[in-house]
């Protein structure tokens, strides 16, 4: 059916006057009102009544014009879709964070991706580190940020951030006389660390920088998730390390936060994708995610 006569019916079954419908449409009343008999003969339905002086619609016309307006809608918006694709745009993106993660940054990625772009739908999912490669592997993830660049074929894992490690310690315990703890002395004590395994990825990161003091650790025990980690901690079990930004979102009584004493180590936290050219839309976001690092530099 040729779409010209919808959008001809429409007109008249709103105005319900043929002059006022083609002057509406900018064209002659003859066409509209051969259009209108050539419709009704295609459907082989009496769409208006023309019984009286005043033309209406029929039952039938009626069920039809709300059909037609939605086919109008669902056309204009392939339109406006298609018009927006050649800008750059797509409809959504699907990310992904893990566990650990500073959450205030990824916040504030958000709000301002939302802001400059209110348009784009981002759809947000915690996941696993190991779940983050398969689901970007499959193609259903866009972006992943996780605390590890350990990525197999195919895919690519970007610095977008770092922040420093910090000392998480029971409510009271004898690393709080100092306002800032040497990390010497933090290893003194017993550790709970993440699981190799764990969600974010952090361990070989964080066994990494802890190795570089040159102080055998003291592992009492390994975790999967941050949560499980603060609670080990608050129990009196060790010490752990972790953002601070993200342990105090969580504000826990039973656990104390110290920055470590002189130039800290850092955790990277890695924007994960599928290797190959990104779409226009994750080049926009992976430049905020990049600008916020530049930043939190200056």
């Amino acid at each position: 059916m040729d779409f010209r006569l919808l959008r001809y019916f429409i007109a008249v079954a709103e105005e319900l006057h043929l002059a006022r419908a083609a002057e509406r449409l900018g064209i002659e009343q003859s066409p509209v009102s051969r259009a209108m008999r050539d419709l009704e003969s295609q459907l082989g339905v009496q769409l208006f009544d023309r019984s009286t002086r005043l033309t209406r619609l029929t039952w039938a016309g009626q069920v039809f014009l709300g059909e037609c307006r939605r086919v109008q809608a669902t056309v204009e918006q392939a339109v406006k879709s298609a018009k927006a694709a050649a800008q750059g745009y797509q409809g959504h993106l699907r990310i992904a964070i893990c566990d650990g993660l500073a959450q205030p940054r990824i916040a504030t990625l958000l709000a301002r991706s939302r802001e400059e772009e209110p348009e784009m739908e981002i759809r947000v999912f915690e996941l696993p580190f190991a779940q983050q490669l398969k689901t970007l592997h499959d193609d259903l993830l866009d972006i992943g940020f996780a605390l590890s660049n350990a990525v197999h074929d195919g895919l690519v894992a970007e610095p977008v951030w770092t922040d420093p490690l910090s000392v998480i310690v029971p409510a009271r315990h004898p690393l709080l006389a100092h306002v800032q703890v040497p990390l010497a002395e933090a290893l003194k004590f017993p550790l709970v660390l993440c699981h190799p395994e764990s969600g974010s990825g952090c361990r070989h990161q964080i066994q990494a920088l802890l190795q570089d003091a040159g102080t055998p650790l003291k592992l009492v025990d390994e975790v999967t998730s941050l949560g499980v980690m603060l609670t080990l901690v608050g129990a009196g079990y060790g010490i752990g390390f972790a953002i601070a930004s993200q342990v105090q979102t969580l504000q826990r009584p039973d656990i104390s936060i110290r920055p470590l004493a002189g130039s800290p180590p850092v955790l990277s936290t890695y924007l994960l994708r599928r290797r190959g050219e990104p779409s226009e839309p994750m080049k926009r976001f992976i430049e905020r995610a990049k600008g916020g690092r530049d930043r939190a530099c200056r």
